[in-house]
């Protein structure tokens, strides 16, 4: 006996909702991760960021003091802080997101106790002359901010924290005078080379 249009409509119904609804939801997912990982990791702004830094490790090692090496380090600290800033706008502008749009945000205050701590300990530090300790801190608690901040963006994100965050703890036990080396292997390599997958893979 053939079914009437009544039964085929209670039949088909559940299961078109159930694709409709999953469709749906798999919409917003990946709408949601491309809000996130397009605007809050620029790559191209961290290739910059590592150029810099490598140039920066030639000047800090030719530096007569150790507090003339860190000077150099946090003018590049503030260099880099410009070009993410410019590099995520810029992102921003591309992908038709906000630069203030929530993912951002999130991101920002994941990431930002990290670099908190590592101004304070680099002010008790110094206070202390313990400069060979500055490199190791500022990789470690880096990465740290990026493992953290890396939950709400894409995969590489949190790798390249973990990165960091291996160098810093190395150069913590490292001998003495390696700093500038783990510098310029951290902020300089890495960016580079993490900052290059990312622009390909992630559109810019």
């Amino acid at each position: 006996m053939k079914p009437t249009r009544g039964t085929e409509s209670v039949n088909e119904d559940p299961v078109a909702l159930h694709d409709t609804a999953a469709d749906n939801l798999r919409y917003i997912r990946q709408t949601m991760e491309r809000a996130s990982s397009f605007t809050a990791v620029p790559g191209w702004g961290g290739v910059w960021m590592g150029a810099t830094a490598l140039a920066t490790a030639f000047i800090a090692a030719r530096q007569p003091t150790p507090g003339r090496w860190v000077l150099a380090w946090l003018v590049e600290a503030a260099l880099a802080v410009g070009i993410a800033l410019v590099a995520i706008v810029l992102k921003a502008r591309a992908t038709g997101v906000s630069p203030l749009a929530a993912p951002h945000l999130r991101f920002a205050s994941s990431f930002t106790p990290s670099l908190l701590a590592g101004a304070v300990l680099t002010a008790a530090l110094v206070a202390m002359r313990q400069y060979d300790l500055i490199a190791g801190v500022w990789l470690l608690l880096y990465g740290t901010g990026f493992v953290a901040a890396g939950t709400l963006s894409i995969r590489l994100v949190p790798v390249m924290g973990a990165s960091f965050m291996v160098l810093g703890a190395a150069a913590l036990f490292a001998p003495l005078g390696w700093g500038t080396a783990f510098m310029a292997a951290g902020f300089g390599g890495l960016h580079v080379s993490f900052g290059s997958i990312i622009a390909r893979r992630h559109g810019g």
